[in-house]
């Protein structure tokens, strides 16, 4: 079937650092930790499963996943895979209690059931399907040609904040290259910028370890110099030869508006914070703190009407019609842009991969829809992005520098860079001066002090994290977000200052390598200036 239109669905898989480490028999939950137990249950594995039924049924699917480095160290941590299985029996075990709080109570009992069932199977899959390790099971998929791994900073950092340092962006390209041939046989070609954060200083790093290709913001392509004649519906080249493809803007805007139709369950209403305490001994902390339960009863539209229970099988039905409209609305654009640019146009739907399932709770049946519908669409092939690359004439690429830009809101990094936390640059820009000072100071230690050094450079790779400075700019999990970044950077201080006085507490040392275990294989070295 001739090829006509091409559609690239990219998700965009991280979490920031959120372990909590206590002691290997400790099991309770920390707040955040939540994040991570959620984004599992409500994200990863339903994605997992959706991928397995179509490859049963023999549907064709293609998926671009950028999983960053530091979500790679929390999936295969065996201290938070054990608190991940503690969650899922809170879970069970709190179901069985809403079975018998609801058992009078028609549809709420049905969706009980629904959700005690499904907290069950997802429990199953993951020891049995997927035997506790979700990175294996992605890369089975990536060995197939189905998905196509897409490489991203150690931390998730926005990169065009950090380019003062060249040593904090070699450290953080350097780490995620040895963590993704560790998990993944090999280097991706595609590099995913954090928020999709783009700036000219970033180019020369993703042609240096020889990246072909990333993705920016449809209004960075757009106002690019000079501006790409063929629109954002098809790939430029730099002048130094990496190839940009453009976000289908039209593509987010639309996913958002479905997805806030009033039939879908809402993800924010959680029992958990609507029944009395005694109700919900599992998930409340010995402060009293209250956790999400994973039972979520309303649809949407009871912002408005109270008596909206959620209704799954409308929900779902709902779901599909979506994607219909959603195919031939990508369709009609890509017809419209093909008639002008005399190639085959791409749209390239890039999305955070928890969008779907973590706060759209239809977001995986959304998208297993998209692929089931697609080959009764004339023309049309869901490719990865680097698969359509290979199959275009790359010589013909117009040559443009698009311009600096990130997703977020207004699209110029508003989002990480406000009167929120601007604080957190001038020490963080003054710490990585410092940590590649020691890494020329000590080139060759070992021992005591290369523990220290490693740890040193681990803290500053946690402390560029991009989630801190959104978090603090959506005035969410605030005091969180300042906690770790202050924490990160006082802790590479500590080790600063120790080192300048040749004495570090091993035993301090030794509890904050087991907190902050991130990337074992760390070479403090990767900090030091290139010539």
């Amino acid at each position: 079937m001739e090829c006509r239109y091409v559609i690239s669905l990219v998700l965009n898989a991280h979490l920031p650092f959120v372990r909590e480490f206590n002691g290997d028999d400790d099991l309770s939950q920390a707040g955040e930790e939540g994040w991570f137990f959620n984004a599992l249950s409500e994200t990863y594995i339903p994605l997992l499963l959706m991928l397995d039924r179509l490859e049963n049924d023999r549907i064709p699917f293609r998926l671009g996943l950028s999983i960053s480095p530091l979500f790679c160290q929390m999936l295969g941590d065996e201290h938070l895979k054990k608190k991940y299985l503690a969650h899922i029996d809170r879970q069970i075990e709190f179901g069985r209690s809403e079975l018998e709080r609801n058992a009078d109570k028609g549809e709420l009992h049905k969706l009980a059931e629904l959700f005690f069932n499904r907290t069950v199977d997802r429990k199953t899959a993951f020891i049995e399907n997927y035997e506790s390790n979700i990175l294996g099971a992605i890369d089975r998929y990536k060995r197939k040609g189905k998905i196509e791994i897409l490489a991203s900073p150690a931390t998730h950092a926005f990169l065009p904040f950090q380019t003062s340092s060249s040593g904090a962006i070699y450290a953080q390209i350097e780490t995620a290259i040895s963590c993704y041939k560790q998990h993944f046989g090999g280097c991706p070609q595609g590099f995913w910028l954090p928020e999709l954060g783009w700036s000219t200083a970033v180019e020369p790093y993703l042609r240096k370890y020889n990246f072909s290709y990333t993705i920016v913001d449809a209004h960075g392509l757009i106002f690019g110099k000079p501006a790409p004649l063929r629109g954002s519906f098809y790939p430029v080249k730099t002048p130094g030869g990496i190839f940009v493809l453009g976000r289908d803007f039209y593509a987010a805007r639309d996913l958002e508006q479905m997805a806030g139709d009033g039939i879908y369950r809402d993800n924010t209403r959680d029992a958990g914070y609507e029944l009395p305490p005694c109700d919900i001994s599992p998930f409340l902390s010995t402060e009293g703190s209250r956790h999400m339960t994973g039972f979520k009863y309303w649809q949407l539209l009871a912002r408005q009407a109270q008596d909206a229970v959620y209704d799954p099988d409308a929900a779902r039905d709902r779901a599909v019609e979506h994607a219909r409209i959603f195919l031939e609305d990508r369709i009609a654009r890509l017809d419209e842009a093909a008639k002008h640019i005399g190639k085959i146009p791409i749209s390239l739907c890039a999305y955070n991969a928890d969008s779907f399932g973590h706060f759209w709770h239809e977001g995986p049946l959304f998208i297993e829809a998209l692929f089931r519908l697609a080959s009764s669409y004339r023309g049309l092939q869901f490719m990865t992005p680097v698969e359509y690359l290979y199959k275009q004439d790359t010589g013909a690429f117009q040559t443009s520098v698009p311009e600096f830009s990130s997703w977020g809101f207004n699209g110029y990094a508003e989002t990480w860079l406000d009167a929120s936390n601007d604080w957190m640059y001038r020490h963080l820009i003054r710490s990585m001066e410092r940590m590649t000072e020691l890494a020329e100071r000590f080139p060759d230690d070992t021992g005591l002090k290369e523990r220290a050094l490693n740890q040193a450079a681990r803290e500053i790779l946690l402390a560029q994290c991009s989630d801190w400075p959104k978090l603090l700019y959506n005035q969410d999990s605030t005091e969180y977000a300042r906690n770790k970044i202050e924490g990160s950077l006082r802790n590479f201080t500590t080790i600063y200052e120790a080192l300048g006085s040749n004495y570090i507490s091993t035993e301090w040392l030794t509890s904050l390598e087991r907190r902050h275990n991130v990337f074992p294989d760390i070479n403090y070295r990767i900090f030091r200036r290139r010539k």
